[in-house]
């Protein structure tokens, strides 16, 4: 693709990217190739073919060049524009962060379908994410609830960063408190919440060697990996929240692919936890696990 020896409309260059990606063995071409030119052009895809006609600048070409580019050497879109879509709310997303997935986004209807009924509706509500990365989990939550109170934890700095500025472009900062820190056992023993929610690492470490180049190659480790069997994080982190929850709230974990009923053992073996549903995904893999804390006399534990 040359810049001025040809003219380049939208539609041309959409056709010739996508040919190009698919022959230099890139996914999801089309999705890609509009993605960036539309980012380019600072306009929506759907206007990419309402303007199919519309020639393009010199400057216009050059930051697609650049972009393919970047692309070619299988950076994820997401991080070359710099934005995804989750909730139909748009984020900020670098390499300092996981790019939300769609799947994910049946956490927040776990959460908004527990805290919505007529016997939680408390004050708060106290939710509590951790790991929150971009901050997907914590900001989509204030939006659907104003009066929510939410803790959001994560151990890398430049994640916590990234989540602020979300939150701020979403107007919800002030309702969400940010922590520095693995787990939460630094929390002051007062805080308890209604719902506790995360989106933890678990791809089994053997897996994680094998991800696409794409995945492995810019996203982080640190929300990735999940250790030998892809639960190391998630022993660690339920007995940590379960003591969290005032009686009657929720536990919200995505987990991995043939992972759910490891997760609803180690939830069902704290005393104090009872497992409350496996919600499957979109390719019917359980995907999210519930669990619901005890009363207190209702408690397992001797």
């Amino acid at each position: 693709m040359s810049e001025g020896a040809t003219t380049w409309t939208i539609l041309s260059v959409l056709q010739w990217a996508q040919n190009y990606l698919q022959s230099k063995g890139i996914s999801e071409t089309r999705a890609g190739a509009e993605v960036l030119l539309a980012h380019c052009l600072q306009c929506s895809r759907l206007d990419l073919y309402l303007r199919h006609d519309q020639p393009l600048a010199d400057e216009e070409l050059s930051c697609y060049k650049k972009g393919l580019k970047r692309r070619l050497a299988f950076e994820p879109t997401q991080y070359i524009t710099g934005h995804q879509e989750f909730w139909s709310l748009d984020f900020m997303v670098s390499s300092a962060v996981l790019i939300p997935r769609p799947e994910t986004e049946l956490l927040v209807e776990a959460v908004l379908k527990h805290l919505r009924r007529p016997e939680q509706q408390t004050a708060g509500p106290w939710i509590l994410d951790v790991g929150t990365g971009s901050g997907v989990l914590a900001v989509t939550l204030a939006t659907e609830l104003p009066q929510a109170q939410i803790t959001a934890v994560d151990r890398s700095w430049e994640a916590l960063e990234m989540a602020r500025e979300n939150a701020r472009c979403h107007r919800v900062e002030p309702q969400i408190a940010w922590m520095l820190g693995d787990l939460v056992e630094f929390l002051s023993p007062q805080m308890n919440f209604d719902a506790i929610i995360s989106n933890p690492p678990y791809v089994p470490t053997a897996d994680w060697e094998q991800l696409p180049p794409d995945i492995k190659n810019y996203e982080p480790r640190l929300a990735l990996d999940g250790g030998p069997d892809g639960l190391e994080v998630v022993r660690k982190l339920i007995p940590t929240v379960s003591g969290r929850l005032r009686a009657g709230g929720l536990l919200v974990l995505e987990v991995g692919q043939r992972q759910a009923e490891a997760v609803k053992e180690i939830m069902d073996g704290q005393g104090i936890l009872a497992a409350a549903g496996i919600i499957q995904d979109y390719q019917r893999i359980g995907r999210v696990v519930l669990a619901r804390r005890l009363e207190a006399s209702k408690s397992k534990i001797e």
